[in-house]
């Protein structure tokens, strides 16, 4: 075949979003934490069920109950939702300051990705982390507690907009950090404290006013709150405050992690 014949190549159209590179982005992320799943799934599942552990046995948790709920059954889904929620924010932030040191960041800011591909990308990879490792601490965890569904529309909203949150504050504080020092700041400083005094291992009822209004404070809350009440059909806040509170939340969230992309923060310098 003569070179007349052969057909030159032409420039592939990119409509308002370039799906083939967001898709390949999302399947990078995923890909990355699938193919270390015994430290990005399994490690944590299994702390999951230490914490199951030690508050059903070393501290007495199968004889006592939160209300007319028992213990164990309300413990459960706020230990799934707190490593839910930690697992999205340490794929992002993890992804984002491996490739910053690595100097690889790069390769993602090349290709046509606009900033809002490049936040959805990270935010889903880590999205899907944190739903792989609910839905498997769920299925342990179901062998040892009832987790009755109660509200699957409440369990699937609040995994999602929660893990959706942690990813979003996970691309933030890794776009912030220049090391991992930085990012160990973040999460001990801000995630770990925000989670623990979220209500996780205990009903925000049993607390004094003041620090109960102080719990109604915190976003952690009502995510951890709502996916609670999916299994067990009992929250300690308003329910209808929790659903906008964790939409909104996520909206300026999306906002911020956008702004700060878009505008090459620690990441074109």
């Amino acid at each position: 075949m003569t070179a007349s014949l052969i057909p030159s190549p032409r420039p592939r159209f990119i409509g308002f979003v370039n799906w083939l590179g967001l898709g390949t982005l999302i399947a990078k992320e995923i890909e990355r934490f699938l193919g270390v799943y015994t430290t990005t799934i399994l490690a944590p599942v299994v702390t999951t069920l230490l914490y199951f552990t030690v508050f059903a046995f070393a501290f007495g948790g199968s004889l006592r109950s939160v209300g007319a709920v028992p213990f164990l059954a309300f413990l459960a889904p706020g230990l799934v939702m707190m490593s839910m929620a930690q697992n999205a924010f340490i794929n992002t932030s993890s992804s984002l300051v491996i490739s910053k040191i690595q100097g690889n960041i790069v390769d993602v800011l090349m290709p046509p990705l606009s900033s809002f591909e490049l936040m959805a990308g990270y935010a889903l990879g880590g999205l899907a982390r944190g739903l792989v490792v609910g839905a498997v601490s769920v299925a342990c965890l179901a062998f040892l507690a009832p987790m009755a569904v109660h509200s699957l529309f409440f369990i699937l909203y609040h995994a999602i907009m929660g893990s959706m949150m942690l990813a979003l504050v996970g691309i933030m504080g890794g776009l912030w950090s220049e090391k991992w020092d930085h990012l160990a700041a973040v999460q001990n400083f801000i995630v770990l404290p925000a989670t623990f005094l979220s209500g996780t291992f205990y009903s925000i009822n049993l607390l004094p006013q003041s620090w109960q209004f102080l719990c109604r404070l915190n976003p952690f809350f009502y995510m951890i709150d709502g996916f609670r009440f999916g299994f067990i059909g009992v929250a300690d806040g308003n329910l209808l405050i929790g659903l906008l509170v964790m939409f909104e939340i996520n909206l300026v969230l999306l906002w911020a992690a956008h702004s700060l992309i878009a505008g090459g923060y620690k990441l074109k310098a």
